[in-house]
C-alpha cells in the first residue's frame, strides 16, 4: 500500500460541517481513484450531528424528530460532535478488495493507539469498533450489594478510577465459567424491542460505565466504491456522551458508549491524540499487505 498523507480539516471552533466534509471526501475519493494523490486520511471534529448508515431502522432514530443525515456508509445511526476525533481514511485497496480486512486494520490501529494512551481496549465478536469490556452480570450484582454510597458500583476498597485502570484482560480473566444458574433481571436481556430512551437514565447508553457494562469507545462505518474507501472511524475523546442517549447507538440496545477521558480519569481532547492516532494508522495501514479472505 502507498504512503499515507494526513490532512487536518478543523477542530474546536473550526469544526467542519458534516455536509462540507462529506463533499470533501467525494473530491478526495475521485482524486485518489485517478491516482492524482496518495492515500489520504482526513482528520477533524464535527459540530453536533446524527448520521445514519444504510441499515438504520426507524425505531433507532431520535424519538423527538431531531434531524438525521442519511449517508451512504455501512452500519447504523451514530452521533458526531465536539470532543470526538473523526477520521476518514481514503485509501485505494488492493484487489481482490476485502472490506472486512480494512475494518479490522482500522480497529487494530485504534486499539494500539488507546494502549499507548494507557487504556486497554478490544474487539467484540459480531460488533465492529473498539470496546472497553465490562464486568459480567454476576460480578456487577455482587459488587453493587457490597458497596453503597459514593463508591457504589466498584469493588470493595477500590475507587472508580482504580477500577477503570484495570485492563480488559484482567476483567475477562475473572469472568465466571459458563454454566450454573444466572439470575439476570435486566429487561434488555429478553426484550429485543427494549428502548433505553423510554426507561430513564438507568439504562442510558452514556451511563454504561457506571453500570460496568461493555461500552463502545470508537465506531467504524465505511464505504468502498471503485476500490477506494470512504467514511471511517470516530473516537470519543472528551465529548458529551449524553448526545448518544437520544438514539440507539449503532443499533445496539444492550451496551453503551464511553470516552478516553471517562476511562482514564483525565481530560483528553481530539487534538491531544492526533500524534498517537496518526502514528498507528500509518504503521498499520501502510505496512499491511491484505490478502483475500479464505472461502
Amino acid at each position: 500500500m502507498s504512503d499515507l498523507h494526513f490532512v487536518h480539516l478543523g477542530f474546536g471552533a473550526n469544526a467542519v460541517d458534516y455536509q462540507e466534509a462529506w463533499q470533501e471526501q467525494r473530491r478526495v475519493h475521485a482524486a485518489r481513484f485517478a491516482d492524482e494523490i496518495p492515500d489520504t486520511c482526513l482528520l477533524l471534529e464535527h459540530p453536533p450531528v446524527y448520521t445514519a448508515g444504510r441499515r438504520t431502522a426507524d425505531n433507532e432514530r431520535p424519538l423527538d424528530g431531531t434531524p438525521v443525515i442519511d449517508v451512504d456508509r455501512g452500519g447504523k445511526i451514530t452521533w458526531h460532535g465536539p470532543g470526538q476525533l473523526v477520521g476518514y481514511p481514503i485509501l485505494k485497496l488492493p484487489r481482490p478488495v476485502d472490506v472486512v480486512a480494512h475494518v479490522r486494520r482500522l480497529e487494530e490501529a485504534l486499539i494500539l493507539a488507546c494502549a499507548e494512551l494507557g487504556l486497554e481496549t478490544t474487539r467484540v465478536e459480531g460488533r465492529s469498533g473498539v470496546w472497553v469490556l465490562g464486568d459480567p452480570v454476576e460480578r456487577r450484582s455482587r459488587d453493587a450489594a457490597q458497596v453503597e454510597g459514593p463508591g457504589r458500583g466498584t469493588r470493595t476498597g477500590h475507587s472508580a478510577e482504580a477500577e477503570s485502570r484495570r485492563s480488559a484482560t484482567e476483567r475477562a480473566a475473572e469472568r465466571p465459567a459458563t454454566g450454573g444458574l444466572t439470575l439476570d433481571l435486566d429487561p434488555r436481556v429478553n426484550d429485543e424491542e427494549f428502548d433505553p430512551r423510554l426507561n430513564g437514565p438507568e439504562y442510558a447508553p452514556s451511563n454504561a460505565g457506571q453500570r460496568r457494562e461493555d461500552r463502545k469507545l470508537a465506531a467504524i462505518g465505511i464505504r468502498v466504491a471503485k476500490g477506494v474507501t470512504m467514511h471511517g472511524f470516530s473516537l470519543n475523546c472528551n465529548p458529551d456522551n449524553t448526545w448518544f442517549d437520544r438514539i440507539v447507538p449503532c443499533g445496539i440496545r444492550d451496551a453503551g458508549v464511553t470516552s478516553l477521558s471517562n476511562e482514564l480519569g483525565r481530560d483528553i481532547s481530539a487534538p491531544d491524540v492526533l500524534p498517537v492516532i496518526e502514528k498507528h494508522l500509518h504503521g498499520v495501514l501502510t505496512a499491511a499487505e491484505p490478502l483475500a479472505r479464505a472461502v
